[in-house]
């Protein structure tokens, strides 16, 4: 099944891709790699989640907050690539926690987007190699920051230019 299907059948709503708010690209192409900047648990009004996992937020608040994360960037992918079947795999994330210094669960926290990742493109093709680590104050207070590289079906993006 593809992408597109999944994000139909399991009803997600995708936020409006992120706008970069320093210098940077969303997402550089080399070769047939994509690799995306860090996003932000952005809500579908613009909102962002935010305070530190252990101390403002629980683990399962962390965890939705991750998966949030996820939505904004399959949303950057679909606004760049115009489909998220243009990406052939996940390849690596790096999830940052906003975390009190006495909560070691990071791991458990970015679950919440690579459950996502699964969901969408399935165990194979969505679930790739990933750090998860914490972090003091990130940008904005946000609760978790994830990055990622995605293999992409050079057939697939060819089409769309």
């Amino acid at each position: 099944m593809s992408a597109e299907s999944r994000i139909l059948e399991l009803n997600l709503e995708l936020p409006a891709a992120p706008v970069p708010v320093a210098v940077y690209k969303p997402i550089v192409i080399v070769g047939n790699l994509a690799y995306m900047s860090g996003h932000g648990p952005l809500r579908s009004d613009g909102t962002l989640i935010t305070g530190q996992v252990g101390m403002d937020l629980t683990l399962a608040q962390g965890k939705e907050a991750a998966r949030q994360v996820g939505l904004a960037m399959l949303a950057t992918l679909k606004k760049q690539f115009g489909t998220l079947d243009a990406v052939k795999r996940v390849v690596k994330l790096l999830g940052m926690v906003n975390s009190a210094p006495d909560f070691y669960d990071h791991p458990k926290v970015i679950n919440g987007c690579s459950e996502l990742f699964s969901e969408v493109w399935g165990k194979d093709r969505g679930i790739g190699a990933r750090s998860a680590v914490g972090m003091g104050p990130l940008p904005g207070n946000i609760a978790v920051e994830i990055e990622g590289i995605f293999e992409l079906d050079l057939p697939k993006v060819e089409m769309l230019e």
